[in-house]
């Protein structure tokens, strides 16, 4: 009976801890992550361990491509500098393998997860819509809503297409609605390890302490007990010869 309470008590550990590398059941994202070599410019920062393939993230550097047939342009063209953040936010929502502890379930068509409430960094958010804000679009939230008579996502009949600044009014409204409450803006910065970056270089992804983080204050019993003694005695256990 001990062992089985230990069994059982460390599953739950170990699936809590396995949110820490993990993909989301969606339209275009792997089973598990992994190395990505070939991933494509922007999306390159996630190549030593990836949700997405190389496919998806050259794809994802394409208005309208048909991982969505989603045209961010449905107000005429964006200019580059925004263009670059909207590569980017679908890199990081494509090839991250550490957005478990703000994974939730959803039913619908093109995906059974996704994510509420990450904590983007202040800097992110706050270029996002700095380099946005002279550009324009129709709605506030992009996920619904949309007219997609033409098989891609057009302006619905009566919305204006006015700038991001009139639209939103401050970084923190377009972040936060753009994706409906995908993102959660925060005023923590990115050397602060509190917040999740959109950007960051380098072979070490910054996001897995982030998340280590948010998860061991979800859990923090459950990783204190895997710690100091679940794991240690299940291992005398199966030394011992014990069943479980």
């Amino acid at each position: 009976m001990r062992s089985v309470c230990v069994l059982l008590m460390l599953v739950c550990v170990v699936r809590a801890l396995d949110k820490l590398n993990m993909c989301m059941d969606a339209k275009h994202h792997k089973t598990e992550p992994g190395p990505e070599g070939a991933l494509y410019s922007q999306c390159s920062p996630w190549r030593s361990n990836a949700c997405c393939r190389a496919n998806t993230s050259e794809e994802a550097h394409a208005d309208n491509s048909y991982l969505y047939n989603f045209t961010w342009s449905h107000c005429g063209a964006i200019s580059a500098p925004c263009r670059s953040h909207f590569i980017q936010d679908g890199c990081f929502y494509e090839c991250s393998p550490h957005l478990g502890p703000w994974i939730q379930q959803v039913n619908q068509t093109w995906r059974k997860e996704r994510i509420l409430n990450v904590p983007l960094c202040q800097e992110d958010c706050e270029s996002w819509y700095a380099d946005c804000r002279h550009d324009f679009t129709c709605k506030q939230d992009w996920h619904s809503g949309w007219d997609w008579s033409s098989g891609t996502n057009r302006c619905p009949k009566g919305s204006k297409c006015r700038t991001f600044e009139e639209v939103f009014g401050s970084a923190k409204t377009m972040c936060e609605a753009i994706w409906s409450n995908s993102y959660s803006y925060t005023a923590l910065k990115k050397d602060s390890g509190r917040c999740m970056q959109l950007w960051f270089e380098g072979p070490d992804n910054p996001n897995l302490e982030v998340a280590r983080y948010y998860l061991s204050h979800a859990h923090p019993q459950a990783v204190a007990v895997a710690t100091t003694m679940l794991l240690p005695l299940l291992l005398s256990l199966l030394h011992a010869g014990i069943p479980l």
